[in-house]
């Protein structure tokens, strides 16, 4: 019979070997995760509309990640990716999404050109709760009542561009508006929030033409421009469709015949087209020429780490998954762990210095929406006597307060992050 001071030597023996037992699988736990890659899956597009943005996209990334492998990855872990094309269309976007978390087993998501892909992929996210970043789809819907507690929004959106560029347009060309609109998502939301700021400081809509995406013959809806005549053409027209349609409108001489305002101007739609086609304002996050601390070490590592790449230089697109990129490998080493709600906390209380973003304002990501507030820039064509690559002329800068999209913070309703499935990879 054991006596009271036998049993409990008994039960601090059994305890001691318990917590032994524990921590010996911790630590063989912890040695495995060591060992094992953290796997991201890349969800941007290879065909379709906006190939050549997911192609500049993924470069971004790539740079941020090779980096990090250089250095010896994450929390001791190196960084493995993996790409399946999203097709520039919601449904693949939405399978994409399913078989990266249910067969690759990715731990996190990067990459988006159309909204209405990464609305898809943000959808599958949240139901398996991995943070998904979308890089560089630009509907303020993104930001508003598509918001989710898993996804990060980078771009600027077509709010932001747009409270950038209307009201001294109105002013500097006229009230007389005309919208031309890609027939999806990202247009019909950039193209509502340019019709209320034009409205809203004296202009009036003459008419609105839809544009259905893959369209490459333009002349009927350049015939409606010019039988409607007026002071502005906004254009919230993206991708091929885009550089599609500027070429046709320098073709009929039409560049200096209107004032023409696009929302936003991607660098992969414009890269390498004439210099007669740039007519017009577009607005920007990023450009290679600014002239801020870090921009030309950029673009060297840039043409060091792609030298074969017909685009020389980066541009807006490839800006945006690179700085994603690398904010959510520090989110990850700060958190110390890849567990989806600790990542998700530190990507909320995101700041990043002007410096570090190569930008003229501090940026940081707003907790109410999860989109990254960050300086807006607004550009024109540069003269044709300047350098082949240097196509922008940058007439402006607008600091993120001034161009906030307070919409999104009364329409997004995030989940609760208790809500959110926990998972670590």
């Amino acid at each position: 019979m054991f006596s009271p001071k036998t049993k409990l030597s008994f039960s601090k023996i059994t305890a001691g070997v318990a917590l032994t037992a524990v921590c010996t699988v911790l630590s063989a736990t912890a040695a495995t995760a060591a060992g094992k890659p953290i796997v991201i899956g890349l969800t941007s597009d290879a065909s379709g509309q906006y190939a050549n943005s997911g192609a500049s996209d993924r470069r971004g990334m790539k740079m941020a990640i090779a980096e990090y492998n250089a250095k010896g990855g994450v929390l001791g872990r190196q960084i493995k990716t993996v790409h399946i094309d999203t097709e520039t269309t919601p449904a693949t976007g939405s399978r994409v999404a399913e078989r990266m978390i249910s067969r690759e087993k990715v731990g996190f998501m990067i990459g988006a050109v159309s909204s209405g892909v990464a609305n898809a992929i943000s959808q599958v996210a949240q139901k398996y709760g991995v943070v998904y970043l979308n890089t560089n789809s630009s509907s303020p819907t993104e930001s508003g009542k598509n918001c989710h507690r898993v996804k990060f929004v980078w771009d600027g959106n077509g709010k932001n561009f747009a409270l950038a560029a209307v009201k001294n347009a109105v002013t500097a060309y006229g009230k007389d508006w005309l919208l031309v609109t890609n027939d999806y998502v990202w247009g019909h939301n950039t193209s509502k929030a340019t019709r209320g700021l034009a409205v809203a400081n004296g202009a009036k809509i003459v008419d609105e033409i839809m544009v259905p995406q893959g369209t490459r013959d333009f002349s009927t809806v350049l015939l409606k421009v010019q039988q409607a005549k007026p002071s502005v053409v906004a254009a919230a027209v993206g991708g091929d469709d885009q550089k599609a349609m500027r070429t046709q409108i320098a073709q009929l001489g039409l560049g200096d015949k209107f004032a023409w305002i696009n929302n936003q101007q991607d660098w992969p739609d414009v890269y390498g087209l004439p210099k007669k086609n740039l007519f017009g304002v577009f607005g920007t996050t990023w450009y290679y020429k600014l002239d801020l601390p870090g921009v030309k070490e950029f673009v060297a590592k840039y043409q060091a780490a792609y030298p074969d790449t017909k685009m020389k230089v980066p541009g807006n697109v490839f800006y945006n998954g690179y700085m994603a990129t690398k904010s959510l490998l520090q989110a990850i080493e700060a958190a110390g762990t890849t567990n989806n709600h600790a990542v998700i906390k530190q990507l909320e209380n995101l700041k990043v210095s002007a410096a570090d973003r190569m930008q003229h304002h501090d940026a940081w990501m707003n907790p109410k929406t999860h989109q990254m507030q960050q300086t807006v820039y607004l550009a024109t064509s540069n003269p044709a006597d300047s350098a082949k690559d240097d196509m922008f002329k940058i007439m402006s800068q607008s600091a993120p307060s001034a161009v906030a999209d307070m919409n999104a913070e009364a329409t997004c309703k995030l989940e609760a992050l208790a809500d959110t499935p926990q998972r670590e990879s």
